[in-house]
């Protein structure tokens, strides 16, 4: 058995290397090996105990694709008819419980473009293809459109033991501006996200590396990568206002800027800052 918990981990590992963030599936493993390892072993034989478990290790797995749908289906006691709804990047489970909602009620969407990876869009695009009206929001615009909205609705990399979220970067800030505007901010998380994490700060997540927003030690050159548009405005004038606007260039960051970026984010659970998590047991 020993042997067996051991190789567990060591494949474990090798998933969890094959994705920039792995918090969410390193719980879902240590959520399974600690199944394992508490399994009974009444077995007579180890071929018919490593049966059964590759067994309920696949009923493990069929049960947990229903957790979206559940979720969704106890999500729509939140969402009335024509609800306007704010939403960060891509998750799945926000998805499932929009489109389900989209099927009986009245909704609209702001989405955010969750930079770096532009995962919003994904999510525009989605909701937009099945005729729920949407609108991208710039993640510098989340204030400017918040008093608009009834809710916000995000999904979860992991929930952690200090009651706190691990979500797509962003959503931290997102919360508070939330709590500011006392707009409800609701979180949806399969149960097999909680995770055994006790963050204290951003830097104690287990994505968090050296690079992540530290200074250069030399200065650097812009990247040529930077620029990726110019767009000259025009002129205009009329007899009573005269102005003339500069040409402007529209940049993105270089593949090595976003790689001192975080990819995730930790909202705390504290009395100024309320939140709540749907989960499926």
């Amino acid at each position: 058995m020993f042997e067996l918990v051991k190789d567990l981990n060591d494949g474990a590992k090798v998933l969890n290397g094959q994705t920039p963030n792995p918090i969410g599936l390193n719980a879902g493993c240590e959520l399974f090996i600690a199944f394992v390892t508490l399994f009974p072993h009444d077995s007579a034989s180890f071929s018919d105990l490593k049966r059964e478990l590759v067994k309920q290790g696949q009923k493990y797995a069929e049960e947990a694709l229903t957790y979206r749908d559940k979720i969704a289906q106890l999500a729509l006691g939140f969402i009335k008819d024509d609800s306007v709804i704010l939403t960060h990047s891509y998750s799945r489970v926000v998805m499932q419980t929009l489109l389900r909602a989209h099927e009986t009620k009245r909704i609209s969407v702001y989405v955010t473009e969750a930079r770096p990876r532009g995962l919003g869009l994904r999510t525009y695009e989605e909701l937009t293809a099945a005729g729920v009206p949407c609108t991208v929001v710039l993640d510098s615009a989340v204030s400017y459109v918040m008093d608009k909205v009834d809710f916000v609705l995000v999904g979860s990399e992991a929930v952690v033991e200090s009651g706190g979220l691990i979500n797509a970067v962003g959503s931290n800030q997102i919360a508070i501006i939330a709590k500011a505007a006392n707009i409800p901010f609701y979180a949806l998380a399969e149960s097999y996200k909680f995770h055994r994490l006790f963050p204290l700060s951003q830097y104690d997540l287990p994505t968090h590396k050296p690079n992540i927003l530290s200074f250069p030690l030399t200065p650097r050159t812009p990247s040529p990568d930077t620029c990726i548009q110019t767009k000259n405005l025009s002129i205009a004038v009329d007899k009573n206002n005269i102005s003339m606007s500069t040409p402007t260039k529209t940049r993105c960051m270089s593949q090595e800027q976003v790689a001192c970026n975080p990819d995730v984010d930790y909202t705390r659970c504290q009395r100024r800052l309320q939140f709540f998590v749907l989960i499926i047991f």
